[in-house]
């Protein structure tokens, strides 16, 4: 009785598979653009709203300033919202181009 198990027979990899030049010209449009739309979210969120944050503070929400509360809290909830949402609207370009995993 062995107490190494017989090792599987190594499989051979799947061909590549041929892509319509049109076809993945299109998909890579598509994720280029999705990635300068989170780059973009990304920039907004990290730097921009950072910069207006002392003209934020006279708004106050739950007895703090906007501004803080944009720094502290608002950029995080934003980054987290934001990759929950690339990551579905990648799924469905892929899912679009038949390049999707299972």
């Amino acid at each position: 009785m062995a107490l190494v198990p017989d090792e599987a027979p190594p499989t051979k990899a799947p061909p590549p598979v041929e892509i319509d030049p049109r076809k993945a010209e299109a998909y890579w449009g598509k994720t280029v653009r999705l990635m300068w739309i989170t780059l973009s979210l990304w920039f907004f969120a990290s730097f921009l709203v950072h910069l207006f944050a002392p003209s934020l503070n006279p708004i106050h929400i739950l007895g703090f300033p906007l501004g803080f509360y944009m720094a502290a809290q608002g950029s995080l909830i934003i980054f987290v919202v934001a990759l929950f949402w690339f990551a579905r609207a990648q799924n469905a370009i892929d899912e679009e181009f038949d390049v999707a995993e299972e």
